[in-house]
This record gives structure tokens, C-alpha cells and sequence, in this order.
């Protein structure tokens, strides 16, 4: 036996077309729903184009309401030009420090600004408001009585206000509040007038014009008219005469239209008085008593005025139709009045008067019987008829 491996005899391919086997059909060719239709490829680049407006959209937001700030260049670096496309330049009334800004005291942040406080404004408004009101009260308190202080040291107004109460919102060691107070002086600075002294302390007053509004009325009112006196002296006095001369002549008119009424009532008082004591024999006086008539005639008022009833007698005086003289009555002398009735014109102008009354009384009386008889007469006509 032979040692020798026998070799395997290698199959030799065949090249035949017919003894390869078939590659599947699915293979070599992708199937029909492979690639996407017209539609469906217009749907993806709506979608898409959907997704990047989105995209932008918020980008755009993001970046517009928080953007990304650049830091801010060191208010100590002399090169702020040169690195101003890389740092934000440091704003006024700000500190900035390794890119980063602080305001200053009385100053607060807004955006990339340092902005006044507004509650430091409104304190310093009403602390130089408080300062103005104390030195012009003063100074209008010495411009009326004499007694007030008219400059006052600026360094004691600084310390006054460590004393008022809106101390209590900021605090005494407060750097906000010093702040506030150098920002009062300013303004007080501004309204009210200064000076400095030989020592070099500079001092405050309220202005002329200015502390005439802190005056009291009767101040302004004294001040006025010594300051006019001139003109109102001779002003007082003629109102004064024109007023004087006003009510005599008011006076005078009055006193003579009374004096006329009280004189006409006086003869109708005697005249009736007069005609009733020839008419009735009831032992009736013709005369009347002056006095009694007077106090019967003059108010309680006038009594007290002599003149009144003096002119009243005057007139009595010159009536001839009237007598006067005394007589006793009841045991005492008085001055007595009686009117004369014989041949008196008012009598017969009365009796006239009273005639013709009763002659026309008379003759209505007449008429009217007559036509009464004349209507009675026309219905016995119109009966027979």
C-alpha cells in the first residue's frame, strides 16, 4: 500500500450559460414605491420650509428679548475706542469693573443706562421745600417784628436735616442719604440767595420776593399802608367828606318831607277836631294841647330829635289859620291849638264837597225809580198785548 495521499480531483466549472444560477428579479431592481411621488416630495418642502421659518422665528425672539450683551468696557481704561466692537462703552453717572456696570448712589439701572431715582428726586424736592419754608418764615417773621434770623450757615442746614423724619427711610450712615441731602443743597442752592463770609463759611436767605409770601395778612396789610400812606390819607379823607356831606343832604330831605307830613296831619287834626266840637254839644274841646298832640304824632325815636317837631312849630306860626296861645288845664299852663273854623276855605270846599255828593246820590236815586217804573210799565203792555 501506498502512502501517498491521494489528491481530490478539482471540479472544473462549468461554462455553460445554463449551469449558472438565476439572480432574483427584486435584486437588481428597486420596487415601484421606492422613491416618493411628486406630492409627496412637495409635502416634504413645505414641511421643511415649514420647520426653518420656525426655527428663525425663534431665534430671532430669543435674540430680541434676551440678547446677548456685550460686557462692558472699565470706565478706568484710556483704549475704549479700540475695544468698542468688543465691550459695550461705560454710561455716565456708572462705574464699570471687569465688564460689569454699577450706578453710582442717586443712580439706577435701566437697560444698558444709569438712570436719576426717582424716590431720591421727590425726598430731595420736599427736604429743600422744608428748608425753603423754615429760613423764609424766618426772615418774614424779622421783616414784621423784627425778631428772626435772616442768613443762615449752610453747614447748619446740612445738619438739620440729619433731624427730620424722612431720616428714618434711608438711614444716618446711609451713602443714599448723603446723597440725597448733597442733591438738597443743590437746589436749595439754586432758589435762595448766598453769600460767604470773611471767615469763608458760606451762608443762606430767602429771597425778597419770596418772603413776602410767607407774610402774615395783617404784616402785608400794615406794611401796605405805610408804604401808601400818602395816597390813602388824602383818598380816606375825601370818602370821608363825600360820605358826611352824602347823609346831610340825605338828612335835610328827609327832615323836610317829615316836616311837611307831620304839619299836614296837625291841621287835619285840629280842623276835624274843631268841626267836631261845633257839630256835637257833648262839651267836646275845640282847642288841643301842643305837647299831647306832638307826643301823639312823633315816633318814640324822633321824640329825641328837637329839630323835627321845632320846624313843625315854625310852620304852625305862619298858618293864620291857627291859634295859639296858653291856657289852664288842670291846673297847669300849656300851650294850646285851635283852628278856626269860621271863614275857613277847607270847610267850604268840604260842605261843597258833601253837597254834591248827596245832590248826585239824589239823582241816581231818581234815575233808578225811573227806569223801574218805566220796565213795570213795558210788562202790563206786553201782559195786555
Amino acid at each position: 500500500m501506498s502512502s501517498t495521499p491521494k489528491k481530490r480531483p478539482k471540479s472544473k466549472p462549468n461554462a455553460s450559460p445554463s449551469s449558472t444560477p438565476p439572480i432574483p428579479h427584486s435584486i437588481v431592481e428597486p420596487p415601484e414605491n421606492f422613491f416618493p411621488s411628486k406630492e409627496e416630495f412637495l409635502r416634504l418642502l413645505a414641511v421643511l420650509a415649514i420647520a426653518s421659518s420656525v426655527v428663525v422665528t425663534c431665534n430671532f425672539l430669543v435674540s430680541f428679548f434676551n440678547p446677548t450683551q456685550k460686557p462692558f468696557c472699565d470706565s478706568v481704561s484710556d483704549s475704549l475706542d479700540s475695544l468698542s466692537d468688543f465691550c459695550e462703552p461705560c454710561p455716565s453717572n456708572g462705574e464699570c469693573y471687569q465688564g460689569k456696570l454699577e450706578c453710582v448712589h442717586g443712580y439706577r439701572r435701566q437697560g444698558n443706562l444709569c438712570v436719576e431715582d426717582g424716590d431720591i428726586n421727590e425726598t430731595a424736592k420736599r427736604l429743600s421745600k422744608w428748608v425753603e419754608k423754615r429760613l423764609c418764615e424766618a426772615y418774614a417773621q424779622s421783616l414784621c417784628s423784627g425778631t428772626g434770623t435772616i442768613w443762615a450757615r449752610q453747614s447748619d442746614i446740612w445738619n438739620d436735616l440729619d433731624g427730620h423724619i424722612l431720616m428714618d427711610n434711608f438711614g444716618l450712615d446711609n451713602a443714599i442719604w448723603t446723597h440725597t441731602k448733597r442733591k438738597t443743597m443743590e437746589t436749595v442752592g439754586k432758589l435762595l440767595e448766598s453769600r460767604t463770609t470773611s471767615y469763608g463759611t458760606k451762608e443762606l436767605k430767602c429771597p425778597d420776593l419770596l418772603a413776602e409770601h410767607y407774610k402774615p395778612l395783617t404784616c402785608r396789610i400794615r406794611h401796605w399802608i405805610t408804604k401808601h400812606v400818602l395816597v390813602i390819607v388824602p383818598v380816606c379823607a375825601l370818602l370821608l367828606g363825600c360820605t358826611i356831606l352824602l347823609w346831610k343832604v340825605r338828612w335835610r330831605w328827609y327832615l323836610s318831607s317829615r316836616v311837611e307830613e307831620l304839619y299836614h296831619r296837625v291841621c287835619d287834626i285840629l280842623e276835624e277836631n274843631a268841626l267836631m266840637s261845633k257839630s256835637v254839644n257833648d262839651g267836646c274841646e275845640s282847642w288841643v294841647v301842643a305837647s299831647q298832640l306832638r307826643d301823639h304824632l312823633l315816633l318814640p325815636r324822633e321824640r329825641r330829635n328837637h329839630v323835627l317837631w321845632k320846624k313843625v312849630e315854625e310852620l304852625i306860626q305862619q298858618d293864620s289859620r291857627i291859634d295859639r296861645y296858653p291856657k289852664l288845664v288842670k291846673g297847669e299852663t300849656k300851650v294850646v291849638w285851635e283852628w278856626q273854623v269860621e271863614g275857613s276855605l277847607s270847610s267850604r270846599m268840604r260842605r261843597r264837597q258833601e253837597s254834591s255828593k248827596s245832590k248826585s246820590r239824589e239823582g241816581v236815586k231818581i234815575t233808578s225809580n225811573q227806569q223801574h217804573g218805566m220796565l213795570k210799565a213795558g210788562k202790563l203792555q206786553n201782559s195786555r198785548a
